[in-house]
């Protein structure tokens, strides 16, 4: 896929994670409800950017999860500490480290 197809997909996907994660933020409670709509905004944001189904199935029900789970800090709202564990599962799923992709140039540039 070439560079210049993937920005506009990236910046979609990240428009689309970043309104839901917003919201999110914005909670001062979490409730089940709530976690539910934002794992299944999540989800069709990730199957639009053409993410694997079965990755994505995995990654939201990592997130939820945790989401349940997790003791959520003093200094963070339980909207805060989602989009925090949001982060975290991306940062795992994509690699903390350099990707190591090199793209090819365009024999027709100069």
């Amino acid at each position: 896929m070439p560079a210049t197809t993937l920005t506009p997909m990236f910046d979609s996907l990240s428009d689309r994670l970043q309104g839901v994660l917003g919201d999110l933020r914005k909670r001062g409670t979490l409730d089940e409800e709530a976690i539910s709509r934002a794992m299944r905004e999540i989800r069709l944001a990730l199957l639009e950017a053409d993410v694997n189904f079965k990755v994505v199935r995995e990654f939201v029900a990592q997130v939820r999860e945790r989401a349940h789970g997790q003791d959520v800090l003093r200094s963070l709202t339980p909207g805060q500490q989602v989009v925090k564990i949001v982060h975290e599962e991306l940062t795992a799923l994509m690699g903390a480290g350099a990707s190591g992709l090199a793209f090819a140039r365009s024999a027709h540039r100069r």
